[in-house]
């Protein structure tokens, strides 16, 4: 059983379970959180349930972890200018556990 989710404006595919790093989310680590936005559930009889079919569904995960993702170098250039400029962006992130999906 899985479910497809959104939040952070991304959409992410779950199971009950699975490690997954998000936008950030306030909130201590250990604390249980809800993700009300659910695009898509999987039943165990390999049917999906999309749209209106997924009525007040939830996922519900507990946070393991806020962090930091790698280093992405922004260099832009022009040529004959002498225009250079390189720039460093760091992605907050919290690590969240799925705990069970609710439908």
């Amino acid at each position: 059983m899985y479910a497809v989710i959104e939040t952070g404006g991304k959409q992410y595919r779950v199971a009950p379970g699975q490690t997954i790093e998000v936008d950030t989310i306030d909130g201590d680590v250990g604390a249980l959180v809800e993700f009300p936005r659910v695009l898509a559930i999987s039943t165990d009889t390999d049917g999906l349930l999309l749209g209106d079919a997924v009525g007040p569904a939830k996922v519900r995960a507990k946070i393991t972890g806020h962090g930091r993702g790698d280093k992405v170098i922004v260099f832009k250039f022009k040529r004959k200018k002498q225009y250079k400029k390189t720039i460093g962006h760091r992605q907050n992130f919290t690590r969240v556990q799925v705990e069970e999906i609710l439908s």
